[in-house]
């Protein structure tokens, strides 16, 4: 084996780690890319920068006084901004606090948007990468716009209008489970 370290190389070694390095710290990175089906490695770097802004931006607000007309005013859009974003839980006007954004602003929050997982959660794929078959097959509309894009944010507002393209085999086999397929609409598809 080796020498025993003197007591001045011991103490430069607990300040070293040869295990980890900087360039392998993207664990956590590949682990939000692969839970959200995130194919691009660009818009995770999006996602991150946009949340980095956002953090900055709410630092900036925090640093003015508490009672100034501005601090209030653009405190109040942005946490409007984002709840309606489906980003934080809570939004403007007394609901939500600028902290929130330092804390619940991540790279999550945006792949919680993004279409997929929002089909997943409203039950219409069983995962998040047939979700994204789904998508990319042209299976799905937002209001009435076929998506064929997996990274697409989905709005709360526009969540109720995540559904089937008309003329989806996927459609006319869950309206045909379910004995809600008459012949008129058979001929249709």
């Amino acid at each position: 084996m080796g020498r025993k370290l003197k007591h001045h190389e011991q103490k430069l070694l607990r300040k070293v780690d040869f295990n980890t390095y900087k360039s392998d710290n993207q664990h956590r990175e590949h682990e939000v890319m692969r839970t959200y089906g995130i194919q691009k490695r660009d818009d995770y770097t999006k996602y991150n920068r946009l949340a980095g802004s956002l953090r900055q931006l709410a630092h900036k607000l925090a640093a003015l006084e508490p009672n100034d007309e501005f601090r209030r005013k653009h405190e109040e859009l942005m946490l409007e901004k984002l709840f309606t974003m489906g980003i934080l839980g809570t939004g403007g006007s007394g609901r939500g606090k600028l902290s929130d954004v330092e804390h619940k602003v991540t790279v999550s929050a945006f792949c919680r948007r993004r279409l997929p997982v929002v089909m997943t959660k409203l039950r219409m794929a069983d995962n998040v990468t047939a979700a994204i078959k789904f998508i990319e097959q042209g299976h799905v509309r937002v209001g009435t716009d076929v998506i064929t894009e997996p990274a697409y944010l989905v709005t709360r507002n526009m969540e109720d209008f995540v559904t089937w393209v008309d003329s989806s085999k996927i459609k006319k086999n869950i309206m045909k489970y379910r004995d809600q397929l008459d012949d008129f609409e058979l001929e249709a598809l």
